[in-house]
């Protein structure tokens, strides 16, 4: 089956070639800011065809087999008029053209970035990540999941598959669609929205991609994200920003299991000058699913004004409100002893009589960016959430054999209010033969929370069990409770997080012989308090190294400390120490193709002292984690991202994964020996997305997509480590579509899961077994209009 997954991608890669054209002229051209310097990351239309080219380090982009005519240049950013330059191009000719654009490179940061939503690759992240270097140039692996990646795919929410578009990223199943845990090298990503952590035990809430632009993803310490990170890396959420172009997009998609829903993408200018601009995205969806008497319900609102205070200073202020209704968030379970995937797909423990759940999240933004001067710019940034959620969830008292289960059902309610502040300066100087990109800030922030899972009900009993092989889904024996929830959560909350953090970071990426090579040396400084009670402070020290071997090619070197103040409750009663530790990581990184398609190797170590892992022994009732001595996670990681032809783009990846105990800890009084593995993985994971547009004919802009996933030596939140339990068996999932656009018409068909598996992910529990299992064969069919 490797065998022959991997000749299937060889093969797929090799007859990409035979598309190429051949023949016609080329347009050779430079962008040029106003004050002469090149520009990197421009995105150019040639208008006749709809071909787009991006600008590379010295500015210079390029379109290749033009067929002889007359052509026009189109250059259209954020605040800045349009830039348009007549070219003639003849056969087997070069044609050289210069655009200016009448700003200074300077005021083009959080410009550029708009380009990514018409490509497959990014080559630069948004300004909310606060680095200003090329990701060619980054001595780190990050990769970015453009706009047009999302919406060939059809994915609509973060828990919808968008991490099979990243080497060895992994969706934990846990609470349905509540929330989304996304896991890569040995532990979780922490989760960020325009540069802001807002990671919770479980949130935030899963975004829906109807405001979201694209999605960026850190691997290993993040250490210029400032404050507190996640040694396994992080990823940054980066929602639909004004353009200052007029236009508009309206989506309608339906889908299997009753699902409707559309989209409305607003877009423009408020006032004439076009200074006061505008996005709003408005949301509506139902949806029901496989299993019985589940369903998600969803609507969000997201509107965002941005004003340009002056030639120097832009302001911005966004606010997003989503609300959920859905089923009981435990739904998902299926429990049994006698093995997994023993029961329909459609099989659910819950009963249709349980009230439905409800969730509200209201975010806001606002971001100030401020030009210094040619060399500085000053970006301040305050955020607010608040999120309120009403929920129940089924969990079992007793799993018996031949199918007889005690269920219980939990209130589960939560409330968080986190509030944040950032502020950081980028610098880009030049002293003597040496160049300095220079970045220093200050973030703080405020996260309390609430959570109460103190009431529960026995549905079932002795006297009355439910029977898997005989269910009966009427009124149980215990009755449906109604939970009281007259008193204010304030005063019965079971759990509350109370942290507020301060962290300051300096970091200076200094240039040698042109920039060939970068050396990079940063640290952070890290104050932290916790429930009153804990008070932390910690250093920790960042370098890196890379080096352009030609203008396309880098390499790079990486070693980071990492800190974590880490929340929880141990068996024991007592609150976990941080985690403290190492990450080495060395990569290689190529563009090919004129920049159009992007590769990247990363191999890395990470060391991880306190870690923590999911207790065996917890259940939503005693929400319980385990401290581990020292762990390791060490893996590779390969990305291929872009277009490979004309018409031919592909998003492919590989990891390999292992993450084990490399010291000896202690935890519910045993200890955790040293090799066992850690939770939470594939060993091996490989994806692959190609899409192909037909580029002339009467069928132009008609295309097909077809990609495929596969996962050998998997977890969710426990190894099966006893040879007479069962361990999660390989995955694959294959996936396709077609599509079709012409002029303001996009026409979208995906199917999921051609092959009808039953797909699951799940856990040994020592004396049961419990899985979720994905959905059946599944279509999805959207028309979007532009206006």
């Amino acid at each position: 089956m490797n065998k022959n997954i991997l000749l299937t991608l060889i093969c797929l890669l090799t007859t990409t070639f035979a598309f190429a054209q051949k023949g016609g002229g080329i347009i050779a051209g430079t962008v040029t800011s106003a004050d002469g310097n090149p520009v990197a990351g421009i995105t150019v239309e040639l208008t006749e065809t709809g071909a787009t080219a991006v600008s590379n380090h010295d500015g210079v982009f390029q379109f290749k087999n033009v067929k002889a005519g007359n052509y026009t240049l189109l250059i259209n950013l954020r605040n800045h008029e349009e830039v348009r330059r007549q070219v003639t191009v003849e056969n087997n000719q070069s044609a050289e053209v210069t655009m200016q654009i009448s700003l200074q490179v300077g005021e083009l940061q959080g410009i550029i970035v708009t380009g990514n939503r018409n490509s497959f690759k990014a080559d630069r992240t948004s300004q909310s990540l606060r680095v200003a270097t090329p990701l060619l140039e980054l001595p780190q692996n990050v990769q970015v999941v453009t706009n047009k990646v999302l919406a060939s795919q059809s994915i609509i929410s973060m828990s919808d598959g968008v991490v099979k578009n990243v080497a060895g990223a992994t969706r934990l199943e846990h609470w349905g669609d509540l929330y989304t845990r996304i896991n890569a090298r040995g532990g979780r990503l922490a989760a960020f929205r325009n540069g802001v952590n807002i990671t919770s035990d479980w949130g935030p809430l899963t975004e829906d991609m109807s405001f979201v632009d694209h999605i960026e993803f850190v691997k290993g310490p993040a250490g210029f994200m400032m404050s507190n990170g996640e040694p396994a890396g992080i990823y940054n959420v980066v929602t639909k920003k004004p353009t200052g172009i007029q236009k508009g997009e309206a989506t309608v998609t339906y889908g299997s299991f009753d699902l409707m829903r559309a989209t409305l993408d607003l877009d423009g200018k408020l006032d004439k000058p076009g200074k006061l601009l505008y996005r709003l995205n408005l949301m509506g969806q139902t949806k029901n699913s496989f299993r019985d008497y589940e369903f998600n319900d969803r609507y969000s609102i997201a509107p965002v004004i941005s004003y340009q205070l002056d030639e120097k200073t832009l302001l911005t202020a966004e606010y997003t409100f989503q609300h959920v209704t859905m089923s009981d968030i435990g739904s998902a379970y299926v429990f049994a002893t006698e093995g997994y995937a023993i029961y329909p797909r459609n099989f659910s423990f819950s009963n249709p009589a349980i009230d439905p759940n409800t969730v509200n999240e209201h975010s806001a933004f606002v971001n100030l960016q401020h030009q210094l001067d040619d060399n500085w710019k000053l970006t301040a940034q305050i955020a607010h959430f608040n999120f309120k959620q009403r929920s129940s969830d089924i969990w079992p008292d007793a799993v018996l054999e031949d199918g007889n289960v005690i269920r219980r059902l939990y209130a589960f309610d939560a409330d968080l209010k986190n509030t944040y502040g950032q502020a950081f300066v980028n610098g880009d100087v030049t002293t003597g033969a040496v160049r300095h990109r220079i970045l220093g800030g200050l973030d703080v922030g405020v996260k309390e929370g609430l959570y109460d899972w103190g009431q529960s009900y026995q549905l079932d009993s002795v006297n009355g069990y439910f029977n898997a092989h005989n269910p009966n889904y009427g009124m149980p024996i215990g009755g449906i409770p109604v939970f009281d929830r007259t008193t204010s959560l304030s005063k019965r909350a079971v759990s509350r997080v109370n942290q507020s953090y301060t962290g300051l970071y300096l970091q200076d990426e200094l240039g040698f012989f042109d920039n060939k090579l970068r050396l990079t040396l940063a640290g952070r400084y890290t104050y932290v308090k916790q429930d009153d009670t804990v008070i932390v402070r910690h250093f920790t020290p960042r370098a890196g190294i890379s080096f352009s071997i030609d203008r396309s090619t880098s390499v790079y070197a990486l070693y980071d400390q990492s800190f974590i103040p880490q929340t929880g409750l141990l068996a024991t009663g007592g609150t976990p120490e941080p985690i403290t530790g190492n990450n080495i990581e060395f990569g290689i990184k190529k563009n090919w193709f004129d920049g159009k398609l992007s590769t990247s190797v990363a191999a890395y170590r990470i060391i991880k002292n306190n870690e923590l892992s999911p207790d065996p022994n917890s259940t939503p009732a005693n929400p319980i984690v385990q401290q581990l001595g020292q762990s390791r996670a060490e893996g590779v990681e390969v990305d291929v991202m872009g277009e490979v032809v004309n018409g031919l783009s592909v998003v492919a990846n590989y990891a390999f994964t292992d993450s084990y105990v490399s010291k000896e800890g202690e935890s519910y009084g045993s200890v955790i020996a040293k090799g066992t593995r850690i939770a939470g993985f594939a060993k091996h994971n490989l994806n692959t997305w190609f899409t192909y547009t037909l580029q002339s004919g009467a069928l132009k802009g008609a295309g097909i997509a077809a990609g495929f996933s596969w996962q050998a030596e998997r977890s969710s939140w426990s190894w099966t480590e006893e040879p007479s339990r069962m361990a999660l068996p390989n995955y694959f999932r294959l996936d396709g579509g077609l599509f079709w656009e012409k002029n303001k018409i996009r026409l979208t068909a995906n199917v999921f899961n051609i092959l009808d598996e039953y797909l699951y992910t799940g856990a040994d529990y020592g004396t049961y077994y419990y899985w979720q299992a994905e959905a059946p064969r599944d279509i999805r069919f959207s028309v979007a209009y532009k206006f």
